[in-house]
């Protein structure tokens, strides 16, 4: 028994040695197992910074535009978004995170409306997304559309009461003998508008194709080089020459933006005018309802199906952008929240693709009878997209003024539209 108790004493420290090497060595390497694996954490989770385009906030609004990136950032916190800009110091806004940069990246992500779309493709800004969407038509996809928007005539229901008229014009010649009793009524306002600043990019499409494509005029009927000079668009330039020629337009024609000219309208200043259909809700806030209608831009009469101009905004990746899938999974969270991005601009159509209106269309007598029209009409086919979209237009505009400020006649003018066109 003493050398059982002997030999237990002996062997005793010995155990407690081999403990505390191993506690020790627990100590050691479990700081070192951590690290490695918070390491890989941080690999894992590592954060992501889009670049976005400061247009967001122009086009959808502060409000809107911070809903969506907080709603995407909660379901993907590893993205963070910065706007880009050109001072190099991208804002801070809600959930976005303010970094100032030596050199500020362009944006990866692209949001923009239909004046712009052209630039864009002319200087291959956009990268190619079919190999993302599998769609197979033999056309490039760069962009996804959002929400769209439609061009109608606006008229200021008192003024035209005033002037003894219950109802909208609905043909050209309905227009000019409207316009010529408002003129001449005293009521001190212009009966009719045209906002042709060149560096508003919608300006000939709202102002003055509209008017063509209400008619049935279509300046794509050779396929791939527009053609002007038909019987029913010189009527069409004649028309507008009508209306300058007897003082019937507001005047600053080209150097008043479509902006303005809805503030002027919205001032009760203007009569009758043609504007987006994005322009409702500014006008609902600025004139109690009731106060102006909608209708459809007065025709030539010449038996063609009627059609408007529609304008969409549109988003689209960077062909320079550096974290591509990042940027295609923001591009398909906006497009799935599109019926909603619709909804909160109000947007009529809102979806061209969708036969049925959301709720604040058909619950609403202004978007209701925006989408009447709509349904009425086809879409027209604009210069919007096409090669060489700014040259055509520039030398419209121009060839415009020219005719708006001598004594050329409209199908002079058209003459020298085209050969100019042909010449692109």
């Amino acid at each position: 028994m003493y050398n059982k108790k002997l030999k237990k004493s002996i062997h005793l420290p010995e155990r407690i040695d081999i403990f505390l090497v191993i506690v020790i060595l627990i100590l050691i390497i479990t700081p070192i197992i951590i690290s490695i694996y918070t390491g890989k954490n941080e690999v894992r989770q590592e954060t992501v910074t889009l670049y976005l385009s400061p247009r967001f906030e122009g086009l959808l609004g502060r409000e809107l535009t911070e809903k969506l990136i907080q709603e995407y950032k909660t379901k993907n916190p590893d993205i963070q978004f910065v706007f880009s800009d050109i001072s190099g110091e991208p804002e801070l806004h809600g959930g976005i995170i303010n970094i100032n940069l030596d050199e500020n990246p362009a944006p990866d992500i692209f949001l923009f409306d239909e004046g712009s779309l052209s630039a864009y493709i002319d200087n291959d800004m956009l990268l190619e997304l079919n190999s993302f969407t599998g769609y197979d038509s033999g056309f490039r996809q760069l962009v996804i559309p959002l929400a769209s928007f439609m061009d109608l005539l606006f008229y200021n229901i008192e003024i035209l009461t005033a002037a003894g008229f219950d109802s909208p014009p609905k043909t050209r010649d309905d227009f000019l003998a409207y316009a010529r009793r408002i003129a001449g009524s005293g009521l001190n306002v212009s009966a009719a508008a045209l906002s042709l600043y060149r560096g508003d990019k919608r300006a000939l499409s709202r102002d003055v194709f509209s008017w063509i494509w209400a008619g049935g005029g279509n300046f794509w009927v050779n396929g791939d080089n527009p053609f002007l000079n038909t019987r029913a668009i010189i009527n069409d330039i004649a028309f507008f020459g009508t209306l300058n020629r007897e003082g019937l337009l507001a005047p600053y024609l080209f150097e008043t933006t479509g902006d303005q000219r809805l503030i002027e309208f919205a001032r009760g200043r203007i009569a009758m005018m043609t504007a987006s259909s994005q322009g409702i809700p500014f006008l609902r806030e600025r004139m109690k309802d009731g106060a102006f209608g909608i209708t459809t831009i007065p025709d030539a009469s010449t038996g063609e199906r009627y059609s408007a101009g529609i304008s969409s905004i549109y988003t689209a990746i960077s062909a320079d952008c550096k974290n591509i899938n990042e940027a295609w999974n923001f591009l398909l969270f906006l497009a799935e929240k599109s019926p909603f991005i619709c909804a909160e601009l109000k947007a009529v159509p809102g979806m061209v693709s969708s036969l049925i209106p959301g709720d604040y269309v058909s619950d609403d007598p202004y978007y209701s009878k925006a989408w009447e029209i709509f349904e009425y009409a086809q879409i027209a086919e604009s210069f919007s997209g096409k090669p060489g979209f700014e040259k055509y237009e520039t030398i419209f505009l121009e060839e415009l003024q020219v005719f708006f400020g001598s004594t050329r006649t409209a199908q002079q003018t058209v003459n020298a539209i085209q050969r100019r066109w042909d010449e692109e």
